[in-house]
């Protein structure tokens, strides 16, 4: 497949990277954690994103979106991961809207998804349970009830479960804590009696929340999907989410390499640039390459997504280790590289490092999807 940007893709990144550049630039982040701001995140920048129409880029046109795909939404991903811009992109746009669109009846979509687009309704998905991704390890329970469903349980790392007016919960119908069958995707409105939400706040600065379920009544016509097979639709649900997590990676690493480098070729030392010493030619080239392998694969998981691939699963988990080495050593590159100025609170530096951190756990670090690489390899 090509990995090269359409004409119409083109004209979106450029879009997207002026828009994001003049509105979301890495000053907001700044002000957003000094502040402590209630939401994490600007409403208004997010309701401009809407007017857009990038928070319903992926959905269809019946219900208020622009019917276009993964690839479309990486580039969104690698601009905001640019700058860290603060948005619930990935929770409302990618994670929980996918599980909707990809298991919720016509009523639900017709109610949810045209008010996700315009900016007005925001999703998340509770899925995490430990201290580790692991999709399948689910305890919390969905007990058949009269009219519906009772669910109990705690959840851990909601992303930006504090904001959102509706949470997809997976719950446990049937089987064992690892099972991939018996789990049921259930929409928990904010406002049902017995969920409690407990906002987190990481060390990148972003939103997470704890959410608590005590018996809390969910009516049938509220499944997601088919009972006992949530799986289903998680797995395609979580491949995606993983495909736009990397682009936004590749948009920090991309900062990182960028500024690593004009930093080499101003900075002096012993009446030299520093970016001629050959120890660090080495190193930024090492650099390079891990970001343009990072890219090759980023990319590519995007345009397999889009043309449902058989492979994807594969590429998936290929794309998110790659990233994560990368990330990592990238950020921690551009610290080191920089000196003492790098260890500072003014240098930006330290958000980008911080993000690589947290993004690298997220859905899977890098041994979590090399062992699953290896397990669907057969091994």
């Amino acid at each position: 497949m090509a990995l090269v940007l359409t004409e119409e893709q083109q004209i979106l990144q450029k879009t997207a990277q002026e828009f994001i550049a003049a509105n979301a630039p890495l000053t907001q982040l700044r002000k957003l954690r000094d502040s402590n701001d209630d939401l994490g995140f600007s409403r208004e920048l997010w309701k401009e994103m809407a007017q857009l129409g990038w928070v319903g880029l992926a959905e269809e046109e019946a219900y208020g979106g622009s019917g276009l795909g993964a690839a479309e939404l990486g580039i969104l991903f690698e601009e905001c991961g640019r700058t860290l811009a603060a948005t619930p992109m990935l929770s409302t746009a990618v994670l929980g809207a996918g599980c909707i669109r990809l298991g919720g009846s016509s009523e639900i979509k017709s109610e949810i998804l045209p008010a996700v687009a315009l900016g007005d309704k925001l999703l998340a998905l509770a899925m995490d349970e430990g201290p580790r991704f692991s999709p399948y390890s689910i305890e919390t329970t969905a007990t058949k009830a009269e009219d519906g469903y009772t669910v109990s349980g705690r959840k851990a790392f909601v992303l930006d479960g504090h904001t959102a007016d509706h949470i997809v919960v997976v719950a446990r119908s049937s089987g064992a804590s690892g099972d991939r069958e018996g789990l049921t995707l259930l929409l928990v409105d904010r406002a049902a009696p017995g969920l409690k939400i407990q906002r987190t706040t990481m060390i990148d600065t972003r939103n997470a929340a704890i959410v608590k379920l005590a018996e809390v009544s969910v009516p049938a016509s509220r499944v997601l999907g088919e009972v006992g097979h949530g799986a289903d639709i998680l797995d395609l649900v979580i491949e995606t989410g993983t495909a736009c997590l990397c682009a936004e990676m590749l948009g920090a690493m991309s900062y990182s390499f960028d500024t690593t480098v004009s930093y080499l070729k101003t900075r002096e030392q012993f009446g030299v640039k520093i970016g001629s010493f050959q120890g660090l030619k080495h190193r930024a080239a090492h650099m390079f390459a891990e970001l343009e392998l990072a890219r090759s694969v980023s990319l590519e998981v995007l345009r397999a997504i889009d043309e449902n691939g058989n492979d994807v699963p594969t590429l998936v988990s290929v794309a998110k280790a790659r990233c994560s080495d990368a990330a990592n050593l990238l950020s921690r590159e551009m610290l080191q590289m920089h000196g003492g100025i790098g260890m500072t609170d003014e240098a930006d530096i330290g958000f980008f490092l911080k993000r690589a951190q947290v993004t690298e756990q997220t859905l899977g670090n890098g041994d979590y999807h090399r062992d699953r690489f290896a397990s669907l390899q057969g091994y």
